[in-house]
């Protein structure tokens, strides 16, 4: 087919097909990087405030002084500008969405919007011993207040015996348009967040908990846990810290068990030992403070055709701000119930003792429930934080 009638055929396409067009041959890349084809999808995207009329025999069309010829420009030069101007707009709208922030997270109220506006999505690239890659797109989201949790699930997963890594990538389309759903056959960009071994999986992993079909292991540093900048306040070490925030989510990835604010949390200067800052949450011995917990604890599963539900663990997602309300330490991680020797001894609740440990290098969460065999429920009878001093020493610039 002769090139003019491919440009006439290119010159109706949007940027999107555009790009894809050209991936198909080195021809169709030069032809797909005409500077006329870009220059009119600029224009009609990016209207300059400056316009001049030129007028053509069949039509007369706007265009700006900046860019009123295509020629002398090297070619894909629109094509650059265009991109461009279009990844930055969107930075700009996704920077706006994240300013406002919620005064009990600390943390953007605006996730699930920003994340809509850039087209963000998660891939799972598994690799074989072969060398060959199975990418495996996102099925599912869902949003808590400081955390998503996403889910893939398909009947065309590889067979774990002949798996090598496994890799974990955030993805944008190069060009995001909020007026279509995600395409996963367009231009996109890939960037690594995670890659794991695979090899001797049950080895190297942490048990999590199983069913009847199914078992969970939380593989090596998948635990993710953020560290932000420091704000200096004066704090007095004799005190030790004082109004600190804490915001604690346990969920299921979509049902949540528990969902609360603490606040004026503080801890004086005997709670500091063994190289940790305990700030106490919840006390055995303040039965006012115990909370129940909502529902069935344990986090669900499914593929196309099965699905289920493993017992005792959930997700954590722990948010501590200090005393100007800036997250001091943030994470989400999932976590299991371990049935305690010890039975509670406490007048009101007359059950078995389940415990729940965290443990990063930043600090510790420790969490003792209780079941009621009555009425089927767990109890939050114990919740303390252990803050490693280091941290503290590092934030502040003091020493504890």
């Amino acid at each position: 087919m002769p090139s003019e009638i491919l440009l006439k055929i290119f010159s109706y396409l949007d940027a999107v097909s555009l790009l894809c067009a050209g991936c198909v041959s080195k021809r169709f890349y030069d032809l797909a990087n005409d500077n006329g084809i870009w220059l009119k999808l600029y224009s009609s995207c990016f209207p300059p405030k400056r316009m001049i009329w030129k007028i053509n025999p069949a039509e007369t069309e706007t265009i700006s002084l900046g860019c009123a010829t295509p020629q002398g420009r090297r070619p894909g030069y629109w094509k650059k500008e265009y991109i461009f101007r279009q990844i930055a707009a969107v930075k700009a709208r996704v920077m706006q969405l994240v300013k406002p922030v919620d005064p009990q997270t600390g943390l953007p109220c605006k996730n699930r919007e920003a994340i809509r506006a850039s087209g963000l999505s998660w891939v799972i690239v598994l690799k074989d011993t072969s060398g060959k890659e199975h990418v495996m797109e996102q099925a599912d989201l869902s949003f808590k207040d400081t955390s998503v949790t996403i889910f893939w699930y398909s009947a065309h997963w590889p067979c774990l015996n002949i798996l090598s890594t496994l890799e974990l990538c955030g993805v944008t389309p190069l060009l995001p348009n909020q007026n279509r759903g995600a395409n996963t056959n367009g231009p996109r960009r890939r960037s690594l967040i995670a890659k794991y071994s695979l090899s001797n999986l049950t080895k190297t992993s942490v048990a999590l908990g199983a069913d009847k079909l199914v078992q969970f292991f939380i593989m090596a540093n998948l635990k993710r846990t953020v560290s932000l900048p420091c704000f200096l306040t004066d704090v007095n070490p004799e005190y030790g810290l004082h109004d600190y925030n804490l915001h604690l989510d346990m969920h299921s990835g979509t049902h949540t068990c528990m969902c609360g604010t603490f606040k004026s949390l503080f801890c004086r200067k005997g709670d500091i030992q063994n190289g940790y800052l305990r700030l106490t949450v919840v006390s055995v011995k303040d039965n006012a403070k115990h909370l129940p917990i909502i529902g069935t604890v344990g986090l669900s599963w499914r593929t196309d055709a099965l699905k289920g539900h493993v017992k005792d663990c959930y997700l954590m997602d722990v948010t501590v701000l200090d005393e100007t309300r800036k997250p001091f330490w943030c994470f989400s991680a999932p976590v299991n119930m371990e049935l305690s020797s010890s039975t509670s001894g406490l007048y009101d609740y007359m059950g078995h003792i389940y415990t729940t440990e965290y443990a990063d290098s930043e600090g510790k969460v420790s969490v003792d429930l209780v079941w009621l065999e009555e009425t089927k429920e767990y109890f939050v009878i114990n919740l303390v934080l252990y803050i490693s001093t280091k941290k503290v020493n590092s934030w502040y610039g003091t020493n504890y």
